[in-house]
């Protein structure tokens, strides 16, 4: 029972890390778009469609077309090539670099 009650408060605390990443983000992004916005002096309805469209507006691609979450598993997975880890130990690896 101890067992399930510490797997239950484990999961729970790792969504709820997740979420607050998830959130970091979008708060950086609106910082940005709203420096920008506010850069640009706008003000009223287009200020507001700056923001929509500035906030709606996907991650910038690398010249090759990848996002950075494509890159940094390509770069990892070259890095974990180059040690030749297999097995758990690439994983670990994996799980770490993509992390970092």
């Amino acid at each position: 029972m101890k067992k399930l009650i510490l797997a239950a408060a484990v999961a729970l605390f790792s969504a709820n890390v997740m979420v607050a990443q998830a959130a970091t983000a979008q708060q950086q992004k609106m910082a940005a778009c709203n420096k920008e916005a506010g850069g640009k002096q706008l003000k009223g309805d287009e200020r507001k469609g700056f923001m929509k469209e500035c906030l709606s507006a996907k991650a910038p691609e690398a010249a090759d077309g990848r996002s950075a979450q494509q890159q940094k598993m390509k770069a990892c997975n070259k890095d974990a090539g180059d040690k030749q880890l297999k097995g758990d130990e690439r994983k670990k690896f994996m799980s770490t670099c993509l992390k970092g």
